[in-house]
């Protein structure tokens, strides 16, 4: 049993995060817990989902070879900056008046999330909250 438990951690560890950096947290998780079950059963589902996520939640929302492209449209956008008078950080709960919130276009992938410009810095917010997500620099 050690040994299957320790098999799949390996397998986890270095076949998992790769898949997992393009689709985020929840993405990540359910592929390594499908790659991981199918690798070493039941406790290899369970590692391969913890690494799956660890791997997805690094990446943020937006995969890595997206946010240059995503970057360079919100650039060519040229949507006015807020001025906000605190720290832009993960975890800022926005105003909601003031801020203009954009819809992130459909081939980024990023559902039920909008972006804006704060401080110029361009950060993902999820508009029930407006709380950021995830700073695109």
């Amino acid at each position: 049993m050690r040994a299957k438990i320790w098999t799949a951690f390996a397998i986890a560890v270095v076949a998992f995060p790769a898949a997992a950096f393009a689709q985020g947290i929840v993405g990540g998780a359910r592929e390594g817990a499908r790659d991981g079950d199918r690798a070493a059963g039941p406790v290899g589902g369970v590692v391969g989902g913890v690494v799956g996520a660890v791997g997805g939640g690094i990446s943020g929302l937006l995969g890595t070879d997206q946010r240059p492209r995503f970057k360079e449209y919100v650039v060519r956008e040229h949507h006015p900056s807020y001025k906000y008078d605190r720290d832009v950080a993960v975890g800022a709960e926005l105003p909601g008046d003031g801020v203009s919130y954009y819809d992130v276009p459909p081939e980024y992938g990023v559902k039920d999330y909008r972006y804006a410009v704060v401080n110029d810095h361009t950060v993902l917010v999820d508009p029930r909250t407006h709380r950021v997500v995830e700073i695109i620099d």
